[in-house]
C-alpha cells in the first residue's frame, strides 16, 4: 500500500463519469479533437489512477438506437470491465437531451408521445442501474425549460415533472429497488431557461413529491456558479435538509458557460471551503468528478486531468486540517465568536426572552455596533493555509 498522502485510495469514494474523460472536445464551434473512448479502456484507465467508482448515462455505455444483442454485448462487456478492475458504478443517470426528439425536453416536453417515450428509457436504464448496483439515480433536465415566454407553461410543466418523479418513484418501489434519486440544478445552457435552476428550486420542488423522502439533489460546482451562487452555502443547506445523495465536483470562472474544468480550478478559495464543508460534515456519498478534459488535450492529457481532479480534493482536504488543528485559527474563531452562533438565541424560552430586558430595553445597541468581529484576520488565516503559507 502506498505511503503517499495524495494517493487516491477506495475510501475516497472518488468517482468519474464516463462521459467525463469520454468527451471528444467537440463544442458549438468545432469538431472533435479526440477519438472516441471505449467504455472499458475508461474504466481499466479510471482504476490504474486509483478511481472508486465510474458512472455513466444510459448512451454513454450504449449508443442510442443499438439493438438488443449489441446492448446485451456492450453490458457484458461493460461489466467484465469492472470486475476486472474492481470499480463500483455509484450512479447511473438517463441521456434525456441529445437526440433531437428531447429538443423541448424529456418529462416537460409539450408532445405527450415524447414524454411517454422518455419515461420509458429512463425506467430501462433504472432496471441496467439496479443491476449494477448503483444507489443514487441522477436526473439532469438540461431541455426541460424554454426560451421564450408563451413556448411553456411552467405552472403545467411542474405539474408533468411532478407526474414523473412520482411514476419513477412507484416503479423503482414496485420492482423492490434500493435506488434514490438525485435532481441536478442548473441555471440554462442548453435551454435559455431550465426548470427547476438552482438548489432552493429543487429542495421545494421535492417537497411536492408523494415520495420526498426518496429524492435529493446532485448539486454541481459550475451549474451554482454560473448564477452567481456561493456554492458551500448551497451545499450546507443541502445537508441542514439531509438531501445532498451525490455531489457533482468540477471548476468554473465566474457567471459565464458551463466551463467543467477540473476540481480546483476556477474559484479555488469556494473549492477549499467545499471540501473543508464535506470533511467536517462527514459526507460518505461519491466524490464525484463531472468535468470535461479541455479540447486542447490529447489522450495523455485527459488522464492528466482526470488525476489532477483526485490530487487538488486531496491536497484541500490537507489543508483544510491544517487549518482547523491551528491555534491561531482556534484563537480567531473564538474572537469571531463563532462558536456563541451553536448557542439557542432563546434558550429561555419565549417567555424568558420577552422578560429580560438586557435583550432591548437595557440592550446597549451602540456598544454592540462597535464590537469588531476580527473576520479579516480570521480569513487571511485561512488564505495562508490554502496558500501554503502555515
Amino acid at each position: 500500500m502506498t505511503s503517499d498522502p495524495l494517493a487516491p485510495l477506495p475510501a475516497h469514494k472518488f468517482t468519474f463519469g464516463l462521459w467525463t474523460v469520454g468527451w471528444q472536445g467537440r463544442d458549438p464551434f468545432g469538431d472533435a479533437t479526440r477519438a472516441a473512448l471505449d467504455p472499458v479502456e475508461s474504466v481499466r484507465r479510471l482504476a490504474e489512477l486509483g478511481a472508486y467508482g465510474v458512472t455513466f448515462h444510459d448512451d454513454d455505455l450504449i449508443p442510442f438506437g443499438t439493438g438488443e444483442a449489441g446492448r446485451e454485448l456492450a453490458v457484458k462487456r461493460f461489466r467484465s470491465a469492472l470486475d476486472s478492475a474492481g470499480l463500483k458504478v455509484p450512479m447511473a443517470t438517463t441521456n434525456l437531451f441529445t437526440h433531437p426528439v428531447f429538443k423541448d425536453g424529456a418529462f416537460t416536453a409539450n408532445d405527450r408521445d415524447v414524454r411517454r417515450y422518455a419515461l420509458r428509457k429512463t425506467i430501462r436504464n433504472i432496471d441496467l442501474a439496479a443491476e449494477l448496483g448503483a444507489s443514487v439515480y441522477v436526473a439532469w433536465g438540461g431541455r426541460e425549460g424554454s426560451e421564450s415566454g408563451a413556448a411553456k407553461d411552467v405552472r403545467t410543466a411542474l405539474d408533468r415533472l411532478k407526474e414523473s418523479f412520482d411514476l419513477l418513484g412507484e416503479y423503482v418501489e414496485q420492482q423492490g429497488y434500493d435506488l434514490r434519486f438525485a435532481i441536478e440544478p442548473k441555471p440554462n445552457e442548453p435551454r435559455g431557461d431550465i426548470l427547476l435552476p438552482t438548489i432552493g428550486h429543487a429542495l421545494a420542488f421535492i417537497n411536492e413529491l408523494e415520495r420526498p423522502e426518496r429524492v435529493g439533489l446532485n448539486p454541481e460546482v459550475g451549474h451554482e456558479q454560473m448564477a452567481g451562487l456561493n456554492f458551500p452555502h448551497g451545499i450546507a443547506q443541502t445537508l441542514w435538509h439531509g438531501k445532498l445523495f451525490h455531489i457533482d465536483l468540477n471548476g468554473q470562472s465566474g457567471i459565464k458557460y458551463d466551463q467543467d474544468l477540473r476540481f480546483g480550478a476556477g474559484d479555488l478559495r469556494q473549492a477549499f471551503w467545499l471540501v473543508d464543508l464535506l470533511e467536517s460534515a462527514g459526507y460518505d456519498g461519491a466524490r464525484h468528478f463531472d468535468f470535461k478534459p479541455p479540447r486542447t488535450e490529447d489522450s495523455a492529457g485527459v488522464w492528466a486531468s482526470a488525476a489532477a481532479c483526485m490530487r487538488n480534493y486531496l491536497l484541500l482536504a490537507e489543508r483544510s486540517r491544517s487549518f482547523r488543528a491551528d491555534p491561531e485559527v482556534r484563537a480567531a474563531l473564538a474572537a469571531s465568536r463563532l462558536p456563541e452562533l451553536a448557542r439557542p438565541t432563546a434558550e429561555d424560552g419565549l417567555a424568558g426572552l420577552l422578560a429580560d430586558r438586557s435583550a432591548f430595553e437595557e440592550f446597549d445597541v451602540d456598544a454592540a455596533g462597535g464590537r469588531g468581529m476580527a473576520f479579516e484576520q480570521l480569513d487571511q488565516l485561512a488564505l495562508e493555509h490554502l496558500l501554503g503559507a502555515r
